[in-house]
């Protein structure tokens, strides 16, 4: 779902300024699910805009408004106004697990291979 700033007054971010935007919104989810404040591919595409913990990650425990922190990785500023769709929600569930502490690791494929190892290079 598209979420809307719900600022007051209208918050200009300069180039690599960030800030908070209200959306005025609250949730209360059920156990095992979270929300994820995602970019808007538009504002990210068209003025350098994107949220800055992307996706940023709401718990069923948190009953406050809903913020979204976007920063400004473009070369102009920009203005967020009241009204104005600036990120999305994505509610999806999640599972807990159990840690387990072993001295060796199963083998896998790519073992202990790192950035570009799975044959993607750059």
């Amino acid at each position: 779902m598209d979420l809307v700033a719900a600022n007051e007054d209208e918050i200009a971010l300069a180039p690599m300024e960030r800030a908070a935007i209200p959306c005025g919104i609250a949730l209360a989810l059920p156990e095992g699910y979270e929300a994820q404040v995602r970019p808007r591919s538009g504002l990210a595409l068209r003025h350098g805009i994107t949220v800055l913990n992307a996706p940023g990650t709401i718990d069923s425990d948190y009953r406050g408004e809903i913020m979204a922190i976007l920063i400004n990785l473009g070369a102009e500023s920009f203005s967020v106004t009241r009204g104005m769709k600036i990120a999305q929600l994505v509610i999806a569930p999640h599972a807990r697990v159990a840690l387990e502490v072993m001295a060796e690791l199963p083998e896998s494929w790519r073992g202990k291979g790192g950035f570009g190892s799975t044959g993607i290079t750059g």
